[in-house]
């Protein structure tokens, strides 16, 4: 057989041999540092035979692939620490994933110590190198090994294979795990490993099922490289806005109001405010919206309209027992109220109050929309997932000649508004399409899914943009533009969204005028500018770690008299930074002006003005900044100049390394 290899030279033999003593052949060295190969572009175990003329990748830890092995390899050494210490330990699965790893177990929660404790164990089972054995058993034979070795999980997710599969294990010692593979050829290469954390998770994600611990761990081959990647997760913990954001008194949450639930501090307060007072700005005076303000509620018989009661109920609060027939009559007579998850409907009939022309049109309604959704307790986190927020949505009434314009100037206004805040490199743009597998979750049918598909995929190529296209993340009356991000621990969120809608026109009767006099359904446009304030104020929070452009900050200033001597003439100055619209304080306290420095550093502060003798018999301010430090003396009226115009252009000024600051 003829194995021809990535550089294009080839090997010619005359038995079957693995992918190993292929690579063996090909150098020691190489067989050594190999995790995988890749066989005709498909990744494969080095225990593969290799037994036909085939392209042959030997794959190392260089490779997305071969790290996932070298670090899969490295989760079963965790599972089988974990079955040593804890021996009534579940085991369930431990895939290898970005940056790592983890493994559920069916057990009691960790702590660091109880980490520490895996970790000393997971070193001597490397230190033995046992190898790992793959082998295969029927499905029959799987189910008893795994019941004999009394693991529940293991036993459901064989039960869920077809009958006629040959079930993949991997031996190593007298630890056996179900799995798929690939693997290293033994625990021996595993050089430098970490578990980093542990949580809890429930079994396949369900809130319904049990709920698991969760050990995430990760491995490199390198010391040093696993060092860089602890330095790097100590660098993002910083910058969690779970955490930082509580640590700077910007939210907190409260277990009898409930989870996704957050309440702002006057801080936190602050910035929302600053960014809904820019927004509604910008979009009534620069980019000829209507402002409305609709209910927060409304009669189920609205949602049944829109039909977000047969597509969304589940994620709506209700309030009220839900007690309609199944021919969604309600059986008491009373009418079911919901809170709105969306204000698309409630804006329609701002639209219809009145009769429209073509020469209305473009009609374009803004809103800051309090929403209100169900969801699962599993999902909530920080600021990203709650279940109460606030959107800059807005709906578009268009004739069929606007909507193309209308689409891009969304695009154009939402990218603005990202280099407005510093964002619009962070951000990866999704086409989401509908399921055309599932065609029960959506309005229409496949025809007019692909024509509106098509016209957006359009006007997305006119512009230029780049971006994938992902199916069933639609909306249920139409595909979307999705903005998406990640937050510091590389989980993707939707910021912004711009949908098309072929639908609730017609299902809302909404009309317009044409120049004939006759009626015509409008096109809308859903859309939101910088999305959800919540969500927005984390990403800021992560992307700056706390240290935001001046005009954003809930404090822009804090003035320090250097002694009690000199409070009145500190008060002037706040009173001069105040009559000018700018956020400062006074620090009044009877401490050194060191300590009172340092703790400005603390709380991230912008600007910091020390006032003493000199300042006040001359009229100026000792500037001191984040940007770079020991500014020097300046009038108080030259300051005022600057901040404002740095607060008025929302520049976000750059911060000089640590060793130029003065």
């Amino acid at each position: 057989m003829k194995v021809t290899l990535k550089d294009g030279s080839f090997k010619e033999y005359d038995q079957p041999m693995s992918i190993y003593d292929i690579a063996l052949d090909i150098s020691e060295g190489l067989a050594r540092v190999a995790c995988v190969g890749e066989i005709d572009g498909e990744t494969k175990d080095l225990r593969t035979i290799v037994d036909k003329d085939c392209t042959l990748n030997i794959l190392t830890f260089d490779s997305d692939a071969g790290k996932k092995a070298y670090r899969h390899t490295c989760a079963h050494v965790l599972a089988q620490a974990v079955k040593n210490l804890y021996p009534d330990a579940k085991l369930t699965i431990g895939p290898a994933i970005d940056n790592g790893y983890y493994y559920d177990f069916d057990m009691p929660s960790l702590d660091r110590d109880a980490l520490d404790a895996i970790e000393k164990e997971m070193k001597k089972i490397i230190k033995k190198g046992d190898r790992l054995e793959r082998y295969t058993l029927s499905k029959d034979e799987a189910i008893k090994l795994m019941t004999e070795r009394d693991e529940p999980y293991k036993v459901e997710m064989i039960k869920e294979h077809p009958d006629t599969d040959e079930l993949s294990f991997y031996q190593q010692g007298d630890f056996i795990e179900f799995c798929a593979g690939p693997h290293l050829m033994s625990t021996k290469p595993i050089k430098a490993f970490k578990l980093t954390a542990s949580s809890g998770a429930y079994w396949r994600g369900d809130e319904h099922n049990k709920m698991l611990t969760r050990i995430y761990g990760t491995a490199y081959t390198k010391k040093a490289d696993l060092e860089e990647y602890l330095e790097y997760l100590a660098d993002i913990k910083n910058r969690d806005h779970n955490k930082l954001g509580r640590d700077m008194d910007l939210f907190t949450t409260v277990d009898v109001i409930g989870q996704g639930l957050p309440l702002f501090m006057p801080k936190g307060t602050k910035m929302i405010q600053k960014l809904q007072r820019w927004i509604e700005d910008l979009e009534d005076n620069e980019w000829g919206y209507v402002r409305t303000r609709t209910p927060l509620m409304a009669k189920s018989d609205l949602y049944k309209i829109s039909d977000h009661w047969g597509h969304y109920k589940e994620g709506m609060f209700l309030l009220g027992e839900d007690d309609e027939d199944e021919n969604g009559n309600s059986i008491s007579g009373r009418d079911i109220f919901a809170l709105r998850p969306m204000t698309c409907p409630f804006q329609y009939y701002v639209y219809k109050a009145r009769q429209k022309s073509y020469r209305d049109l473009p009609y374009r309604m803004g809103e800051t929309s309090t929403l209100f959704r169900n969801e699962d307790s599993g999902e909530m986190h920080g600021l990203t997932r709650v279940r109460q927020f606030t959107i800059s949505e807005g709906h578009l009434i268009c004739t069929p000649e606007q909507i193309a314009d209308e689409f891009k100037n969304c695009v154009r206004l939402a990218k603005y508004c990202l280099e407005t805040l510093g964002l619009e490199e962070d951000v990866t743009y999704r086409m989401s399409k509908w399921d055309p597998e599932h065609p029960d979750k959506y309005l229409g049918d496949a025809e007019e899914w692909d024509r509106v598909e098509g016209a957006m995929r359009e006007i997305l190529d006119d512009i230029g943009m780049k971006y994938t296209e992902e199916a069933g993340e639609a909306a249920f009356y139409g595909p979307k533009l999705d903005i998406q991000a990640k937050n510091v621990y590389g989980k993707e969120d939707t910021m912004i969204t711009i949908q098309l809608d072929m639908f609730l026109a017609e299902r809302f009767d909404m009309y317009y005028i044409d120049q004939n006099g006759d009626k015509k359904r409008p096109y809308i446009i859903h859309r939101t500018s910088l999305g959800c304030y919540e969500r927005t104020l984390a990403w800021l929070i992560e992307k700056y770690a706390g240290k935001f452009p001046t005009w954003l900050c809930p404090e822009q200033v804090r003035v320090l008299p250097i002694s009690d001597k000199y409070m009145d003439y500190a008060q002037s100055v706040l009173a001069e930074l105040k009559k000018n619209g700018i956020d400062a304080t006074v620090d009044g306290r009877s401490e050194k002006i060191g300590y009172k420095i340092r703790e400005a550093r603390m709380d991230k502060l912008p600007y910091m003005l020390v006032v003493g003798g000199k300042e006040e018999e001359a009229g100026l301010v000792s500037v001191r900044s984040r940007f770079a430090g020991d500014e020097g003396q300046k009038p108080l009226a030259d300051f005022i100049n600057d901040i404002c115009q740095e607060i008025r252009t929302k520049e976000i000024r750059k911060e000089l390394p640590e060793d130029e600051k003065k």
